[in-house]
């Protein structure tokens, strides 16, 4: 299977090529002039430039893009991520001061914009820690070799004399701060990538930052008011806009509009269409004002007819009808093989005894706190987009195809975001602001209200999958075939991002599929990942945390509970038996070393402290259930065994989720504070879409635009939860994810537990259960 590293070199390569500049050139264009990565500017000023050039003059010492030391000692690293609640800013930059052996109370962040330097640039997947260790660990330890030799110079002393702790290089009894040596030293050194790559990173018992507590950068601004999210970003002379949505996503546009109630609302100014070469805005209206309330009600007080596209008729029904038949007939002509192992179906025509289910689940909504917004202004020919987003690379391109400009005319400045979860992955937001600045010569704020902001959404897709699995006489798993249908969102948002996972097995959408590709040894193994195209004709499919897994870890999970009733054994036992690390189960370094055997870790300590020997001994009508994952990817594992409690009311078929014991190895934890709030929000949102979430497609949009019908978890259903970490010096995984993914399932398994109902859509309404008791 293609790493989304692979996929991604793919990516840029392509763009690149485009432009005549690879990231790497442009790293050796500007900062050496050579076939060296830059590490010492002193001596070369004349081939910096731009901020290279900036920051000499300021007397900075830049030994990388990722990070610049200051003359008073003050250590900026730039974070390329977004920050939407993850705290990531913490983590990227102590694995920056680990390395470097800074003073923490000397670290700054800054949040870049969209300048290509910084490469492609997105945040998600639980991507960020994973993806960033080895080059911000590497940039780091290259800067403390560079201040070392530099610090020994001007101290007299020969550099291995020296050591470097908390921002400081140090020789017996002398020592010289690194600002000292910044300000003062002809700093210049080189480093070849090859040598980066040949650095070795501290060992485990001499790390003083990483795996330690301590709170998050980002936190005081965030209390005190003073962090400043896309939201509130307000230019001179702007004017405020609403967008007037269409009846469809697709297809739809204006026959008349009267603005005559609008014309009474003080500061309203007037409606434009907006005409959008990219296609994204098919249809929209925008209202302009001097303020944003009024714009508010002047959209309101609009009477638009519409021409209404041809998706306005198709319902959640029909896209779920479509899945059923996709998942009943899989083929290469609407997706492709995602895993094929041996002859899976030849080896369930041999078994003993096949099991066979079907599992669906709803349309979700990302119902990010902070509304989509953005504000756009032109500045001598130069575009400036205002807001948070995750995927600024993506979000230009887009732009640059609505104004019609090149995308180097176009910069994304980058904000706190008030809740990302994938929804900002999409910066179609960022389009009608565009337009509407653009068609009126002035600064432009649109912010969209929470219902517009929902029949914009780009929804996790509903989906339907079928699984089957043959047993033998001895109740062995034989063979396994499943089949997944969903809306697929690279495919709408990124198709340069699909990839053939299997040879001649056509493309696929990895981010609809992963985790079907699970570490369970069940013999020989088919998995179908099939485009719901029937979804794609109604909205954008997105990417919500988690994204496939959402749905594939509900089924799989629930299939092996199935399976281990067929057996006649303990769900938890049987699960142990099939992790086997052998084989493409055995792990590789150093993403997912110990495989299989570091599930089954997670699981067996997960048992102990949930008292699962106890279980058959619960009182009546409550259940114990367990499920496993491995989060978002197979080749960036973490590894995560849920045990939930849950009790059942016969009466009105409701589910209380009693307690939740989660054991998970993420390896090395950057930040560990912040990797157990990962670890809990994700958690609960897996909670409360597995009970309360969900929502259906009907005349062109949600049934739910607002938080009166769809209702989250609430603060009273929040149970009780027992989580610990799995203490290793591993390489850091992801924790965004894999908490959404395992608990649906987990309850699942425990109401089957609790009183024999077997559940298989989701999100499992009160009305199911009473149906099926």
């Amino acid at each position: 299977m293609a790493r989304f590293e692979d996929q991604l070199a793919a990516v840029e390569a392509r763009r690149d090529e485009g432009r005549g500049i690879s990231r790497r050139g442009f790293l050796i264009g500007t900062m050496a002039g050579s076939a060296m990565l830059a590490f010492g500017l002193s001596g070369i000023a004349g081939a910096a430039s731009g901020p290279a050039s900036e920051a000499l003059a300021a007397g900075r010492y830049e030994p990388t893009i990722w990070y610049a030391i200051a003359p008073d000692g003050t250590v900026t690293v730039h974070i390329t991520k977004a920050e939407m609640g993850q705290h990531v800013a913490t983590s990227l930059a102590r694995l920056v001061a680990e390395e470097l052996e800074a003073d923490w109370s000397t670290i700054e962040v800054v949040y870049v914009d969209s300048d290509p330097k910084w490469g492609y640039m997105v945040t998600g997947g639980s991507w960020s820690v994973h993806h960033s260790y080895l080059p911000l660990s590497r940039a780091g330890a290259a800067g403390r070799i560079a201040l070392i030799e530099a610090g020994a110079k001007l101290m007299g002393v020969d550099p291995d004399s020296c050591r470097a702790r908390q921002g400081r290089v140090i020789s017996g009894d002398q020592s010289i701060g690194y600002g000292e040596i910044v300000a003062r030293a002809g700093l210049e050194r080189t480093f070849s990538e090859e040598e980066l790559e040949q650095i070795r990173l501290k060992p485990v018992d001499e790390r003083r930052v990483l795996g330690t507590q301590g709170g998050a950068l980002d936190v005081p601004a965030k209390v005190n008011g003073e962090a400043v999210y896309g939201i509130d970003v307000s230019l001179e002379g702007m004017l405020h806009a609403r967008p007037v949505l269409p009846p469809t996503r697709f297809g739809s546009k204006p026959l008349s509009v009267d603005d005559s109630a609008a014309q009474q609302i003080e500061g309203y100014r007037q409606t434009i269409e907006l005409d959008d070469p990219s296609g994204v805005c098919q249809g929209w209206l925008a209202v302009i004002a001097d303020s944003t309330s009024a714009a508010m009600r002047a959209a309101d007080a609009l009477k638009v007819e519409w021409q209404r596209g041809d998706s306005y008729a198709i319902t959640e029904a029909d896209i779920q009808e479509q899945g059923q038949a996709l998942v009943a007939a899989p083929s290469r002509d609407n997706g492709s093989l995602f895993v094929d192992i041996g002859d899976a179906p030849a080896a369930l025509e041999g078994a003993s005894q096949v099991v066979e289910s079907t599992y669906t689940t709803s349309s979700v909504l990302h119902f990010q706190l902070e509304p989509v917004n953005a504000t756009v202004v032109e500045e001598d020919g130069h575009w400036h987009v205002h807001c948070g987003n995750q995927q600024q690379t993506l979000a230009v391109g887009m732009l640059a195809k609505a104004l019609e400009v090149d995308e180097s005319r176009i910069t994304l400045h980058q904000y706190y975001l008030g809740g990302g979860f994938g929804r900002r992955l999409y910066g179609d937001y960022t389009i009608p602001a565009a337009l509407a600045a653009k068609a009126l010569g002035r600064p432009v704020k649109m912010l969209f209200t929470r219902p517009d902001d929902t029949r914009f959404d780009c929804v996790r897709s509903p989906s339907v999958q079928r699984l089957r699995s043959g047993l033998d006489d001895s109740g062995r798993v034989v063979a396994s075939e499943h089949a997944a249908a969903a809306g697929w969102p690279s495919a709408a948002m990124a198709p340069a991002f699909l990839a053939e996972t299997v040879e001649n097995g056509g493309k696929v959408d990895s981010f609809a599929i992963s985790g079907a590709d699970h570490w369970y040894d069940v013999g020989d193994q088919r998995v179908w990942a099939q485009q719901n195209h029937k979804a794609h004709e109604v909205f954008v499919p997105g990417y919500l945390r988690s994204v496939g897994p959402g749905w594939t870890t509900w089924a799989v999970e629930q299939h092996i509970d199935e399976l281990a009733l067929a057996a006649g054994e303990d769900p938890a036992q049987f699960r142990l038996a099939l992790l086997k690390a052998e084989g493409r189960n055995a792990g590789q370094a150093p993403h997912s070393v110990g495989g299989a055997e570091r599930l089954k870790a997670v699981l067996e300590r997960a048992m102990d402290k949930a008292g699962w020997a106890d279980r058959d001994s619960l009182p009546e009508d409550v259940g114990m259930g367990v499920a496993l994952t491995f989060g978002q990817e197979r080749n960036m594992p973490t590894w995560v065994a849920c045990i939930a409690r849950v009790r059942v009311d016969r009466g009105d078929g409701t589910i209380t989720v009693e307690r939740l014991t989660t054991v998970a190895d993420a390896g090395t934890l950057a930040h560990p504070d912040g990797a157990m709030a990962q670890l809990e929000g994700s958690l609960l949102w897996g909670l409360s879409m597995a009970l309360h979430e969900g929502t259906e497609y009907e005349n062109g949009k949600p049934k739910a635009l607002n938080l009166g019908a769809y209702t989250p978890l609430r603060m009273n259903q929040v149970p009780e939860m027992d989580l610990e970490f799995i203490a290793s010096d591993a390489m850091p995984v992801g924790l965004g994810e894999p908490g959404t993914t395992v608990v649906a399932p987990a309850i699942a398994n425990a109401v089957q537990h609790a009183v024999g109902v077997r559940l298989r859509d989701m999100p499992m309404r009160p009305e199911a259960l009473k149906a099926a008791l």
